[in-house]
């Protein structure tokens, strides 16, 4: 089997800012159709082992650890209106939701990463995002990351060569660039380009020699950069804990094979209806037929 898990939270954004709104009954419910036809496509293409995870709350244990991580502050009430009813959604349809609150989407669909790739009767697992958080859980060809928007697989020589270092690494690169999407600014001075070269011979943050006169790579402002990640080495060490998705949430609870889409369920019509989309409900049963 394939396994393929998908983003909920990245794909209610992307629908909310790349589509037009469409409001039913007041409410605005556009971004919540357009996941729901975007994985309803995914089914009708051949997928059937799927998931989908959410973000049920924005923030996490990650904002008891540092105050500038991400928050539900400034989101457009029409989009934070959508969560909930998009979860609700998928479910009448028949797909399995991973709604995360004391965790992250992102650990959810890097806990079912770790967990389906130790399951012999899975050939590959797609996880269906193009966050760069995601890359560290790629694992040769077996786990892969997949840009739904640009048709476009990435497995671990794609991350190298889109990112400089190896999925390991991710976390570390994070550490040391930032990551602005999440709220923490990484090590001054640190680019792509330097924390990229300095850890595809290192590999991590405690194998960095602290005198640069031991680097054995050309890096521009190796001084300077070894001085700003000495004095700010616990930053570092906290980013990169930032960064490192959790894979213990104990997902799927029930094997991979417990992903298989058996079809919508009876409240189907009901949620096509309230997306205005009375016909999405007729593609799920033609999709599973």
């Amino acid at each position: 089997m394939q396994v393929h898990l998908v983003d909920g939270t990245y794909e209610l954004f992307r629908h909310f800012y790349g589509a037009p709104g469409r409001r039913v009954g007041g409410r605005e419910v556009g971004a919540v159709r357009g996941v729901v036809a975007s994985v309803l496509g995914m089914l009708e293409s051949g997928a059937d082992h799927l998931a989908v995870a959410t973000d049920h709350v924005i923030e996490s244990f990650r904002n008891d650890l540092w105050p500038g991580y991400k928050t539900g502050a400034g989101i457009d009430p029409d989009l934070r209106g959508q969560f909930e009813p998009l979860e609700e959604a998928l479910r009448s349809f028949g797909i399995t939701v991973w709604p995360m609150v004391e965790l992250e989407a992102d650990d959810a669909l890097a806990s079912a990463a770790a967990a389906c790739a130790l399951e012999p009767d899975v050939q590959r697992v797609l996880i269906c995002t193009p966050d760069k958080d995601l890359a560290q859980c790629v694992r040769g060809r077996r786990v892969v990351q997949v840009d739904r928007r640009r048709d476009a697989i990435r497995d671990e020589a794609g991350v190298v060569e889109r990112f400089g270092v190896t999925p390991a690494s991710i976390p570390d690169l994070l550490a040391l660039t930032g990551d602005a999407a999440d709220g923490f600014p990484g090590v001054p001075g640190w680019g792509p380009k330097s924390s990229a070269t300095v850890l595809a011979r290192y590999g991590a943050l405690e194998a960095i020699p602290a005198e640069p006169a031991e680097w054995d790579v050309a890096v521009r402002g190796a001084s300077r950069l070894a001085t700003a990640l000495r004095e700010g080495w616990e930053h570092a060490l906290l980013f990169r804990t930032l960064a490192t998705l959790r894979d213990d949430a104990g997902l799927p609870s029930d094997g991979c094979a417990s992903l298989r889409w058996l079809g919508p369920g009876p409240g189907v019509d009901a949620a096509a209806s309230g997306m205005g989309a009375p016909e999405l409900a007729e593609r799920a049963r033609r999709a599973a037929a």
